[in-house]
């Protein structure tokens, strides 16, 4: 079978996936007499028609090693999965090669990350490495079909292990 490396989701290494979701280094205002840093704007929310829409998605947890055998996208709009929980979980991704994922990209989300995945990125489908697996998860409401599959013929196997 062939082996993926999760790695730590950093945002210079997610960058050309999407948006790393988190509240890292200085906030970008004060607000709230002083008491709360806001981290303004981190997502680039992409819809081609219809709204934005939150829903909360109850995944079932999973474990490594991971068989990833199918992979996902959205050709209308970003998707956007932010934790209600403080666990890890698995993020993958892939480039597109000729209307497929190409090799994937592993990472492991740390507790207070969250994705937002850029309109039309193959991505694996929600992975907590926990339970619950609970997340809040903006993305597009509206008309047609939203949502492309990739079935591997050969799956990968994701590990944290080297």
């Amino acid at each position: 079978m062939r082996v993926i490396l999760a790695r730590p989701l950093t945002q210079a290494a997610f960058a050309e996936f999407g948006d790393v979701l988190e509240a890292a280094g200085t906030p970008d205002k004060i607000i709230n007499q002083g008491l709360c840093g806001r981290h303004h704007d981190l997502a680039a929310l992409d819809f081609s028609t219809g709204r934005a829409g939150i829903s909360v998605f109850d995944a079932q947890a999973r474990s490594l090693p991971y068989t990833l055998d199918m992979m996902e996208r959205h050709p209308d709009g970003s998707q956007a999965f932010l934790p209600m929980h403080q666990h890890p979980y698995l993020v993958v991704v892939a480039r597109d090669k000729n209307g497929a994922p190409d090799t994937p990209k592993a990472f492991i989300a740390q507790p207070g990350q969250g994705v937002n995945y850029h309109r039309n990125i193959w991505h694996g489908v929600l992975a907590p490495l926990h339970a619950p697996g609970l997340f809040a998860v903006v993305d597009r409401i509206g008309d047609g079909t939203n949502l492309e599959e990739h079935w591997f013929d050969q799956p990968w196997q994701i590990t944290d292990q080297q």
